[in-house]
């Protein structure tokens, strides 16, 4: 498959990522507060250093995510998953095409109005 199934693109589950349209994620809310996210990254790109209060852990379903975590690159490709956890700073960089689930332990985005 070269992309996520069309019902798991509802428009009421998308993810307002502001001005960046080269990330186009969906959302679904745990009833303990968590997250899962599905990602597909259009074009190649950065996410900054960030730091979350919750776990979180992805699976890369195609593509390749490079995964910068305390000083290391660590390139993480389809089939791969990781985990990070709570306090644990992270970047990362992706190519176009890519496609990731994560799960996050806490509320991590918010839907588009």
């Amino acid at each position: 498959m070269d992309g996520f199934p069309e019902f798991m693109k509802d428009k009421k589950n998308a993810i307002d990522e502001g001005t960046d349209r080269q990330i186009e994620g969906y959302m679904y809310d745990g009833a303990d507060g968590s997250q899962m996210i599905h990602w597909t990254c259009n074009a190649a790109g950065k996410s900054a250093e960030h730091v979350h209060d919750y776990d979180e852990y992805f699976i890369v379903v195609q593509g390749r995510y490079d995964l910068i975590i305390e000083g290391k690159t660590i390139p993480v490709k389809a089939g791969d998953e990781y985990y990070i956890p709570k306090g644990a700073a992270h970047a990362g960089e992706f190519i176009a095409g890519t496609r990731t689930i994560h799960c996050f332990g806490g509320k991590r985005a918010k839907r588009k109005k």
